[in-house]
């Protein structure tokens, strides 16, 4: 029983290396984030300032982690995870320098794109996955993600706080420390390991994206935080300006974020948790994002101030996050046993490219059309991902679990996978015989994982 107990806990290398992983990424993250807040104010001071400068500075980068996301995951299998990650906080800080010297906001623009470049997101997931074992890695992977919102917060709050005391350039110079100190923090903390096989449930496999943009509940979930994102980078081109005219000075607008963020917490908590009891996910969906679309209708149909927007800030950012943190663990349960690197690859790549599309669409439309024609931009995209969430499922009460094989050749692969696809609570089996790893899906309650590693015992020599 102790060494059970034992098992079922993280070691002290692996709460030392995941705990780095995860405030690299935040770290990270961070730097990205921070400027959201008061580009939209700040960027008024370039002497080249226009509406789409501030949308393509907010939203650069997305173009860049789309188009490099899956790229570098998989460069990571070839030369390693350390080199792809050090490289890329390297090119983020340098991106993070060149937004900082640049005395218009097109160079604004170039220095955040070659912060995007520095897409570390599956490298750093795979080496999580390398230093950690098998039973430990959803702890990690929780780790992470945790860290990952948390930044997003604090870059709420502490955008217009230090931007009212450094301005736009020191927050740059802040991220360029912030990512040095990242690669610090790597190289102490992060134990070097030999890396293990590419995993379909890691890395991108480029052989499987193309079956999977055809399945109809991914390609939902696809294109649902494309228009998230879209909408999110779109919301921070107008609302800090909206924010100005409604009574509240640049450095305030942190004392509404922070108390809107802890009430929009506390009532997204208890939908997550009835969405899940109930498993009544696409009804809550549609109601996030509903109360998404009546955001932005506070914001751009009622005249501005500051108790008006900070309920519509409450309203966004209860839809936003309940969405944001549901669209994943349903993408997880939906993807193919074995595929959900892949699956997350063209996920990641939809994120970010709706963070570029809604900064630039945000930028342009509010130079041409103003106020009124972001918030229809916005109500239209909501409205057809409402629509199109009447096709949702609620996801399989299922859980992807993988086992570690010998080798086999084709005919003993398809024996295993007869016996296994025959065991109670198992939906699906997928062995990769290159990776030495079979892939499972199951239902929660019903498998037996004892039986299963019965049958497998056989083929791990």
């Amino acid at each position: 029983m102790r060494q059970q107990n034992q098992d079922n806990r993280l070691t002290p290398t692996e709460r030392r290396a995941s705990g780095a992983l995860a405030t690299v990424f935040g770290l990270r993250m961070l730097g990205l984030f921070l400027i959201m807040p008061v580009i939209a104010i700040y960027g008024q001071q370039y002497p080249d300032y226009t509406p789409l400068l501030i949308g393509l500075a907010i939203g650069a980068y997305g173009l860049t982690q789309a188009l490099l996301q899956i790229p570098l995951g998989m460069l990571s299998d070839r030369i390693g995870r350390r080199p792809v990650i050090i490289a890329g906080l390297l090119v983020f800080a340098a991106g993070s320098l060149v937004a900082a010297w640049a005395d218009t906001l097109v160079g604004v623009v170039i220095g955040r794109a070659l912060q995007g470049m520095g897409a570390i997101a599956a490298a750093i997931l795979a080496l999580a996955a390398d230093i950690t074992r098998d039973s430990q890695r959803p702890k990690v992977m929780a780790a992470i993600g945790m860290f990952i919102g948390l930044s997003f917060a604090l870059a709420l709050v502490l955008g217009p706080l230090l931007g009212a005391q450094i301005g736009l350039s020191g927050l740059f110079y802040f991220t360029a420390v912030s990512a040095v100190f990242g690669i610090v923090v790597f190289l102490a903390a992060v134990p070097k390991v030999a890396q293990k096989s590419a995993r379909g449930d890691l890395i991108p496999l480029k052989n499987e994206l193309g079956q999977l943009f055809k399945d109809p509940q991914l390609a939902r979930l696809n294109f649902g935080v494309l228009v998230l994102h879209c909408v999110l980078t779109a919301f921070f081109v107008v609302v800090p300006l909206q924010l100005m005219r409604g009574g509240l000075a640049a450095d305030e607008h942190a004392w509404l974020y922070l108390p809107t963020l802890i009430a929009s917490f506390a009532f997204m908590i208890p939908m997550l948790i009835k969405a899940e009891r109930q498993r009544q996910q696409p009804r809550y969906f549609r109601v996030a994002i509903g109360l998404v679309i009546l955001a932005v209708a506070v914001i751009v149909f009622i005249p501005a101030h500051w108790t008006y927007l900070a309920i519509a800030v409450v309203l966004f950012f209860t839809g936003f996050n309940f969405l944001e943190a549901t669209l994943p663990s349903s993408l997880t349960r939906f993807a193919p046993a074995g595929r959900k690197g892949s699956a997350s690859g063209i996920y990641a790549t939809c994120q970010f490219l709706g963070a570029f599309v809604g900064g630039a669409a945000g930028g342009s439309i509010y130079q041409y059309f103003g106020l009124l024609g972001v918030g229809i931009f916005c109500t239209v995209l909501l409205v057809c991902w409402f629509t199109i969430s009447f096709g949702m499922q609620p996801p399989p009460q299922q859980q992807s679990v993988s086992f570690t094989l010998g080798k086999l050749n084709a005919s003993q692969a398809d024996g295993l996978a007869e016996q296994l696809s025959q065991l109670n609570g198992v939906e699906e089996v997928r062995i990769v015989a290159d990776e030495q790893t079979v892939y499972l899906k199951v239902h929660k309650t019903d498998y037996n994982d004892s039986e299963i590693e019965a049958h497998i015992a056989p083929y791990r020599t």
